[in-house]
């Protein structure tokens, strides 16, 4: 992690990661430590661990942004290409783990990809 100084608002963040194995949305973070930190402050961290390769995002069904951990990325190079699964009855967000070939395209540079499927979760369809 690139993150150079470890500060308090850094700790409780990362530690709503390890706590949490899927998604968070901003909202929901927002949420639960409106009474640690404000909401900039959460955004600005919450970009920090972006850039540094630690956390990575992706806008949900209703446009609302997610973070999720990262798994071997770095600050310089994120390689988490891999699809969401959003339940469409609980709301519950995962990773999906696994690998999706972004298609090349001619004439283009394609920096990034968002791939969001929805359903229901192994709770929700039982």
């Amino acid at each position: 992690m690139g993150v150079i100084r470890k500060t308090q608002a850094l700790e409780i963040l990362l530690a709503e990661f390890e706590n949490d194995s899927g998604a968070i949305s901003a909202k929901e973070l927002i949420k639960r430590l409106d009474s640690q930190m404000n909401k900039t402050t959460i955004y600005r961290v919450l970009e920090k661990l972006e850039d540094d390769g630690v956390l990575h995002s992706f806008l949900g069904n209703s446009g609302i942004k997610w973070y999720a951990k990262c798994n071997g990325c770095s600050k310089s190079r994120h390689i988490d290409v891999h699809p969401h699964f959003q339940c469409i009855d609980c709301g519950k967000v995962d990773c999906l783990n696994i690998s999706m070939k972004i298609p090349e395209l001619s004439g283009r540079e394609v920096v990034a990809s968002q791939i969001l499927i929805q359903g229901k979760c192994e709770v929700c369809s039982a």
